[in-house]
């Protein structure tokens, strides 16, 4: 298959006409139009520092059901001693600043470029992207952040300084994600990390389908917050409960 160049107006090919490894298209911008039409087919950019900006539709796609969400023993353990605070959409370009800087193996430098960080901070400001920080005692020790259309939320990057704070602030969001009643939360790519969590590989062909069943439903844009009662036990309760 071919890659696309992206003309100046905002407009995508088929996402099924990406290759093999899921590249699709080069160029065009990350104004938040294009973004939010990328996402809403099922596209996403991910390139580095010094490379054009490459935008992706990979089969198969990496996703999580809410409600098949799992929490290892330990992970349940922790939580119970509620160690961290949880917000929403209270620092956003902190926590996107502290993935941009968290160190991955086998990863130079970040693929979180000052162009993706002003894109993502738009959709901020617009309401579609959103952050979760976890707090320890007033300090910002992880978070991630994400893009929310409808009743799909797709996950973009995590980073953590405190042991199990960015695993804290994940199964705080699918909590309260779930009591919105989100269909699916997107996580791309496969990752051993979430994969622990329960997230799993399905065909483009069905990514696609629930993505424009997701779509249908009405977008909580931001700011959002946490639901008064969901700290990180009352969360663990709500998402795990023993067999």
């Amino acid at each position: 298959m071919p890659v696309f160049a992206l003309p100046p107006e905002h407009v995508f090919p088929d996402p099924r006409l990406a290759r093999s490894d899921g590249l699709l298209a080069v160029g065009g911008d990350l104004h938040p139009h294009r973004l939010l039409l990328a996402y809403s087919m099922g596209i996403f950019p991910w390139y580095s520092e010094g490379q054009p900006i490459l935008w992706h539709s990979p089969d198969p796609r990496f996703v999580l059901m809410p409600d098949a969400l799992t929490v290892g023993r330990s992970l349940r353990k922790v939580m119970r001693r509620r160690p961290f605070e949880v917000t929403l959409d209270q620092r956003f370009e902190d926590v996107i600043d502290g993935c941009a800087e968290a160190w991955r193996p086998g990863q130079r430098g970040t693929w979180i470029t000052d162009e993706m960080r002003d894109g993502y901070c738009q959709l901020h400001r617009l309401g579609f992207a959103h952050s979760v920080e976890v707090w320890d005692d007033g300090a910002l020790v992880g978070g991630l952040y994400g893009v929310a259309l409808g009743s799909v939320y797709f996950g973009e990057s995590m980073f953590a300084r405190a042991s199990d704070a960015s695993k804290v602030g994940f199964v705080t969001l699918v909590a309260q994600l779930r009591r919105w009643r989100f269909s699916l939360i997107d996580s791309q790519v496969y990752t051993d990390h979430l994969a622990r969590f329960g997230a799993e590989d399905i065909p483009r062909e069905r990514y696609l389908t629930l993505l424009q069943v997701g779509l249908a439903d009405d977008t909580r844009r931001g700011p959002w917050r946490l639901d008064g009662d969901l700290d990180c036990a009352a969360a663990l309760g709500e998402v795990w409960r023993p067999g």
